[in-house]
């Protein structure tokens, strides 16, 4: 089984074929897909789709880089809709959240005002976190240390190795995918094949980040099997050993996801 942690499959790429890009992720394997919303805006849509479509689960929370549009409400918004849905199974997890160190302009006070503001709510409804983070690993982690949320996910991890000990300590998962096809990413593929089998979790970003052979066309969740196959050659482990360890630290980190699959996490 494979599980896609992070993938929005709401945004505009897929408006022309979202159904066939799913009945494509299915037949090869994908049997879960995370949507995480970005801002208030798309709250109701990755959770609307998530109910509509088999095999698909969302997150809710404010990513980084639209904080500086947020308004001063949304953030009371986000806790009001958590409370609402909290009883909705297929809500797995608060994000996509985070920081974003790297984008010019942004506001930095303001992103860690809601970062942890957003932490605090994770923790409140006791949901794991999938995080944005860009040159703010450290940042990152001196929140999720002070706050501590139950776990969660760094998605499209690019830290250094004692960098990912902490987050590793902090019973989060790292999420590779497509960044870790290209073979000049060096210190990505080193992360796969030298971190635990417990550290790794498999991700698309879809529809960013597409994997190497994809040459900067749009990424999609059904590519997750040829990432995973990378995944499994980078590992030196069958794909079918792959496939399996990633799932298990997915389910590990987002419960409520197990219990939607019927798997012990």
């Amino acid at each position: 089984m494979l599980i896609d942690t992070h993938c929005h499959l709401d945004a505009a790429e897929f408006d022309a074929d979202r159904a066939q890009v799913l009945a494509a992720a299915r037949q090869d394997g994908v049997r879960w897909i995370v949507l995480p919303a970005v801002g208030v805006e798309n709250f109701e849509t990755v959770a609307r789709l998530a109910s509509s479509e088999p095999g698909c689960a969302y997150a809710l929370g404010i990513h980084p880089m639209y904080v500086d549009r947020a308004g001063d409400d949304d953030l009371r918004l986000l806790r009001e809709r958590l409370a609402a849905a909290i009883e909705d199974p297929r809500l797995v997890a608060v994000g996509e959240i985070g920081l974003d160190f790297f984008v010019p302009g942004l506001d930095r006070d303001r992103q860690e005002h809601f970062f942890a503001e957003q932490l605090s709510m994770a923790r409140e409804f006791e949901l794991p976190v999938l995080l944005h983070v860009r040159r703010a690993q450290d940042v990152t982690l001196k929140h999720l240390r002070r706050i501590r949320p139950s776990a969660g996910i760094a998605h499209a991890f690019n830290g250094s190795f004692q960098q990912a000990r902490s987050f590793l300590d902090l019973d989060f998962a790292l999420g590779f995918g497509g960044a870790m096809t290209f073979e000049r990413a060096l210190q990505i593929r080193r992360l796969v094949r030298e971190l635990p089998a417990h550290a790794h979790v498999l991700e698309t970003d879809a529809p960013d980040i597409a994997p190497a052979w994809c040459d900067r066309a749009r990424n999609s969740p059904a590519e997750l099997p040829k990432i995973a196959q990378v995944f499994a050659g980078l590992r030196g482990v069958s794909f079918e050993d792959a496939c399996e360890q990633t799932c298990c630290n997915a389910l590990r980190v987002m419960p409520r996801l197990a219990a939607l699959s019927g798997r012990a996490a």
